[in-house]
């Protein structure tokens, strides 16, 4: 007999008023906004990279990617880092809010518009404490073409910055 009320389980967090989630299983850790380092040419939602206890990871800010208005990163912004295709990737939210534990029969399809206007990153809407909470595929959120050579680009900016620093007087 199967199981009815199956539950999945994802980290919810915020873009203004909007709570969004991504599945737990591919949430490697949540950080506070570090320095990060701008890579040349890189497409406008790209912040750039940080250096992850020596992992260079590229930060996207999901405010900008889904065409929202920026807004200063304040002291609840995070970066959600997540395994992506074998590296790993930070995404800037507002903040991080709780693990969510939805039953699958209150997640619905994501609207026809949605896929039609090419937020194909949504997967579906669940339904929590009253709440509608966004589900993403975070394969789709991060697969843009333009991050794709970033990580190439991004070590010689790293690498390049730190040589600047190691050889400037008075550090």
């Amino acid at each position: 007999m199967p199981l009815m009320n199956r539950e999945i389980h994802i980290v919810g967090f915020n873009l203004g008023r909007e709570t969004y989630g991504v599945p737990i299983a591919a949430l490697h850790e949540i950080v506070r906004v570090p320095e990060i380092t701008a890579v040349p040419d890189a497409p406008a939602y790209l912040e750039g990279v940080i250096n992850l206890r020596g992992k260079i990871v590229s930060v996207v800010d999901l405010r900008k990617r889904f065409g929202k208005p920026a807004t200063a990163l304040d002291r609840h912004s995070r970066i959600l880092v997540v395994g992506h295709r074998g590296r790993l990737a930070g995404m800037i939210v507002d903040s991080a809010s709780e693990v969510i534990k939805i039953p699958e029969a209150e997640i619905e399809n994501a609207p026809a518009i949605a896929q039609e206007s090419g937020l194909d990153c949504v997967t579906g809407l669940g339904k929590y404490k009253g709440r509608l909470i966004i589900l993403l595929d975070i394969d789709k959120v991060l697969a843009a073409r333009e991050l794709a050579n970033v990580p190439a680009a991004a070590e010689v900016a790293a690498s390049a910055k730190a040589g600047a620093q190691s050889a400037s007087p008075g550090k």
